[in-house]
């Protein structure tokens, strides 16, 4: 009986585990297309457009403290300087996925 509960329990923490990496996929995909349509004016290929040292590059999002999804979320929600707040264009779920996206470009090299 424990034995069957142990493979029970081992299947079933793997059907999770794929369906969130799916979940996360999914989410990335997301993140593009909204990234795309919002974003990619200022800041395609990881560029920036209006103040080109501030890049969506790796290093440049960690020598701002920029590189965690809760300083990206922040920054879209509430704009800053130069750029604008999407806060009340975007939902906070469109906007968690677009800094995975940038976070997930980012680590790829753009």
């Amino acid at each position: 009986m424990n034995k069957f509960l142990l493979v029970t329990t081992g299947i079933t923490g793997a059907i999770v585990l794929s369906l969130s990496h799916q979940a996360n996929a999914a989410d990335i995909a997301a993140g593009e297309q909204i990234f795309n349509a919002n974003c990619a004016a200022c800041h395609a290929g990881g560029n920036n457009a209006i103040i080109p040292d501030k890049t969506l590059k790796k290093d440049v999002l960690e020598a701002y403290s920029m590189n965690s999804i809760d300083a990206i979320t922040t920054q879209v929600t509430n704009g800053k300087g130069a750029m604008p707040a999407f806060g009340g264009r975007l939902e906070a779920e469109d906007i968690d996925n677009v800094a995975n996206y940038v976070l997930s470009q980012a680590e790829q090299g753009w």
